[in-house]
C-alpha cells in the first residue's frame, strides 16, 4: 500500500484500493449504533396491567393461581401462605396437579419492584412458565 519507488516502471494510477476511508466511516457508524441503541428503549410509556383481550384463561380451582395483594399477602388459590411457605406451596402443588403453569395475579396499587423480585424467586426456584392475568379493558 502506498505510492511505490521504483525506477524501472512507468508512473500512472495505482490500482489498490484503499480502505482507510471505508473503515473510518464504518467505526464511525458503529459508534452511532453503539450511542443510540439503549435510547430506543427508554421512550415506552406503559400502563400496566390492563389489556386489551387476548385469550380467555377461564381460572379454575384446578390450576395454580398466585394472587398479590396490595399489602403483600400471598393467596395460592382462595389459601392465604406466607412468604416463606409460597415457593414450597407451589412446588408441591405442581406435583399434585401434574403441571408446570402457574397463573399470577397482582394488585393494580403493588409496586412493580415486588412483582419483578417474585418472578426472580420463582425462575430462580424453577418455575419458569409464569402467565400473568390482567383484567380487559373496558371498550368506549
Amino acid at each position: 500500500m502506498g505510492m511505490q519507488m521504483s525506477s524501472g516502471r512507468k508512473k500512472g494510477p495505482v490500482s489498490d484500493i484503499n480502505v482507510t476511508p471505508l473503515v473510518d466511516v464504518m467505526l464511525v457508524l458503529l459508534v452511532i449504533f453503539m450511542v443510540t441503541a439503549p435510547m430506543l428503549f427508554s421512550g415506552i410509556d406503559l400502563k400496566l396491567p390492563k389489556t386489551q383481550k387476548v385469550n380467555n384463561v377461564g381460572l379454575r380451582p384446578e390450576l395454580v393461581i398466585l394472587s398479590i395483594t396490595e399489602q403483600e399477602q400471598f393467596f395460592i388459590g382462595k389459601d392465604m401462605v406466607t412468604s416463606k411457605d409460597l415457593i414450597p406451596s407451589i412446588l408441591k402443588l405442581f406435583q399434585k396437579n401434574k403441571t408446570d403453569i402457574i397463573y399470577l395475579r397482582a394488585d393494580y396499587n403493588l409496586r412493580y419492584e415486588k412483582v419483578a423480585k417474585l418472578i426472580a424467586n420463582l425462575k430462580r426456584a424453577g418455575v419458569s412458565n409464569i402467565a400473568l392475568v390482567t383484567e380487559v379493558e373496558k371498550k368506549l
